[in-house]
């Protein structure tokens, strides 16, 4: 007792459990040795706890304030703070088939892994909430990954692979928030206030695994009364956790119709034959003495022993994801009998040497108060949450996110994502959103418009800008903007390379372009037309004849000649096709052929930029040229948009050509080839490949009709 100085190296543990209540007092050496000064334990009066849960809080606290009272009056003074845990068999665990598309083949990133990781819990969070109607929230405290895939293939790293999808089988565990509220209540109506809140399995294996032997692959076995609690190690941490509503109990009754006794005899009865007792007596329901045999309890046990080991065995490989522990440590009364551990051994495929029982050899660093050694598993869980406080690990702490206090349980790895889940945002509100895809049919073909991303979420932890990883410690300051929705994929008719390319004929020896007609979901629409998802949109590759010919517009005393065929302009079909590259010539009546057309160079070819391609021998000649072949087409009655050219009166248009104002004179329409007699561009010099014509933005020809107000680009490329 002289050694200890104050409550800073001293720590009071309560181990609140379903029967009983233990209290434990004690203080560790910088040795590390851990001194019990005082233990004290006491049943509860009534069922106030069933299954780790509290149901009646004011008869809990009454069977703690008087282990505080016997422990203060032992020790000669006051306690005020407490260290606690959380049963684990009130753990919830679930397991979620997480996919995650990718879209295009892609490298996977451990981004993308992590983000897919994050909607596996926020699945599983939501698959709990709907499975447990009552609207109990849950905290999650811990989570694995059991497989990944890619695609349909299992792979350990997903890292660097190219794919479409990449899918996750997730294991996560989650504490019911009442279970913690009522734990705190109980604390708070004892005159105590929680120093430190942790999982009992967490407590147990602080002292049955050293810390040094969790980066094996074990799983520690804590065999209760009602529950069998299971929590597995791997790489330095707990990957899993779980529970079965099957131990000590189910052996305690077996006993009990065996012998036609209580059972509270039953119980005595198991603990006589714990202690390897050859004959143990007992009192039937007849309340006639009777003695039995080890060796008849031993049979008796047989098969729900056997039952037993098997359902601890599936739930041990199930948490570890289908794979064999390498090792396997029980704890707890119910674990005690010297049988068992040979039957699990079994039960799981490993050798007897590595299914051990617990006891003294994991107290070696334990002094009890006479000096008595310490060798009983059931003392494994209230001397661990002890040894917890001094690692102030995986326990609750508090943050405050957005203004809002919340409590976290922090596993060692807690970070920002973490928090966040915790006040109900999910991944969706922190990594950034894509706006709607734009899908669409032209010609029966179906295009995709991808949306565009947003912004990430904005957080700050104690006024510094960080990332969802950023570790998080108790009494941070955290605060968190939501992510943005990117703009919707978007697209307007004139935008479509079907469209742009428009439709070529060669009139009097000359390449025309003319726009193609536009029809979405059956109605005629021009190329401004802003499309929707799910429209359907057809992109003419003809013109018919009635509506090419009155585009035309041939003037009084022309013929119209098609592909070397007359046309009767009073009698023609109107409803024939006229494709691509036909041929027109519009010649004067007593002509007796069309002028020789001008055939196209290979290089001439229209790319489907919707610019008129010329030879680059007529690109070396003067701009006047240029004029003269325009203004022939246009005499014959014929523009690019297909537009009546018949004589107007003169009007001057006022455009902006790159960034230059130009006003264009002495005609009543104008073309983009007009713009070379009123803006200084060079022509007689090859300076590129080709010329570059854009009407507000959008790729054009010399044929583009030129309106007031245009902005209109011209260079060589």
């Amino acid at each position: 007792m002289d050694e200890v100085k104050s409550f800073d190296n001293m720590v009071f543990g309560l181990d609140i459990g379903t029967r009983s209540v233990v209290g434990t007092v004690g203080y560790r050496k910088p040795s590390g040795e851990f001194i019990i000064l005082a233990q004290k334990s006491a049943c509860h009066e009534t069922r106030a706890m069933l299954d780790g849960q509290i149901h009646d809080i004011g008869k809990v606290a009454d069977t703690v304030c008087h282990i505080k009272y016997e422990l203060e009056k032992e020790l000669n003074m006051t306690l005020d703070k407490v260290c606690i845990a959380a049963a684990g068999r009130v753990l919830k665990t679930v397991n979620i088939r997480m996919d995650y598309d990718l879209g295009d083949d892609m490298a996977v990133t451990e981004d993308m892994v992590y983000t897919m990781e994050l909607m596996g819990m926020e699945q599983a969070h939501a698959k709990l909430r709907s499975t447990e109607k009552d609207g109990t929230e849950y905290y999650c405290v811990g989570y694995s990954i059991v497989k990944y895939y890619l695609g349909n293939v299992q792979l350990t790293n997903l890292v660097g692979h190219r794919g479409n999808k990449i899918s996750a089988d997730v294991l996560a565990t989650f504490l019911p928030r009442d279970v913690i509220d009522g734990l705190y209540s109980v604390c708070d109506k004892a005159g105590l206030k929680v120093l430190n809140l942790t999982l009992e399995p967490i407590a147990a294996i602080n002292v049955a695994i050293p810390e040094k032997f969790r980066l094996l692959n074990l799983a520690l076995v804590d065999i209760g009364a009602g529950t069998s609690d299971i929590c597995i190690t791997r790489e330095g941490s707990i990957t899993g956790y779980g529970m079965l509503p099957c131990a000590g109990d189910y052996l305690t009754e077996s006993i009990m119709y065996a012998l036609l006794t209580d059972f509270a005899t039953a119980e005595q009865v198991k603990l006589d034959f714990s202690a390897n007792m050859e004959d143990i007596p007992y009192t039937d329901v007849m309340g006639t003495k009777q003695t039995v045999t080890s060796s008849y309890i031993k049979e008796v046990l047989s098969e729900p022993f056997k039952k037993l080991a098997g359902l601890i065995a599936d739930k041990i490989t199930e948490l570890n994801g289908g794979d064999r522990v390498g090792a396997v440590f029980i704890v707890g009364g119910g674990g005690k009998n010297p049988e068992f551990a040979g039957l699990l051994s079994q039960a799981i495929g490993l050798p007897i040497q590595r299914v051990a029982l617990r006891g003294e050899e994991v107290f070696t660093n334990i002094v009890t108060p006479d000096n008595t050694p310490v060798n009983d598993p059931m003392m494994v869980t209230p001397i661990g949450i002890c040894l917890n406080y001094y690692e102030q690990n995986n326990n609750f702490i508090v943050v405050k996110i957005n203004g809002v206090d919340i409590k976290l349980y922090d596993n060692g790895k807690l970070n920002v994502m973490d928090a966040v889940l915790s006040i109900g945002m999910g991944n969706a509100d922190i990594f950034p959103k894509k706006g709607k895809d734009l899908v669409f049919t032209v010609n029966g073909n179906i295009k995709t418009v991808k949306g565009h991303n947003g912004e990430s979420a904005f957080i700050m932890v104690n006024g510094e800008e960080c990332g969802v990883i950023t570790p998080v410690k108790g009494n941070d300051i955290i605060i968190v903007k939501q992510s943005t929705v990117g703009e919707d994929g978007h697209m307007r008719v004139g935008g479509l390379d079907e469209y742009k390319k428009g439709i070529f004929f060669i009139i009097n020896g000359k390449q025309v372009r003319f726009e193609r007609k536009i029809k979405v979901n059956g109605r005629e629409e021009t190329k401004d037309y802003e499309i929707l998802t799910g429209d359907s949109v057809e992109i003419s590759d003809h013109y018919y004849a009635g509506e090419l010919f009155k585009k035309l517009d041939v003037p009084e005393g022309y013929r119209l000649i098609l592909n070397n065929r007359d046309i009767d302009l009073d009698t023609f079909d109107p409803y024939e096709k006229i494709y691509e590259n036909y041929i027109i010539d519009i010649i004067k009546k007593g002509e007796e052929s069309a002028p020789e057309p001008v055939k196209n160079k290979p290089e001439d070819k229209d790319d489907g930029s919707g610019e008129l391609k010329v030879q680059y021998e007529e690109l070396m000649q003067k701009t006047k040229i240029l004029s003269e072949e325009l203004d022939k087409i246009k005499s014959m009655g014929v523009s690019v948009e297909g537009l009546n050219t018949r004589e107007l009166l003169a009007k001057d248009v006022q455009v902006l050509v790159n960034n230059v104002s130009v006003l264009l004179q002495g005609k009543n329409s104008y073309t983009f080839v007009d713009v070379l007699d009123f803006y200084p561009f060079n022509t007689s010099t090859l300076q590129g490949t080709r010329i570059v014509c854009k009407r507000n933005g959008v790729e054009a020809d010399f044929f583009t009709p030129v309106e007031e107000g245009d902005i209109l680009e011209l260079y060589w490329a």
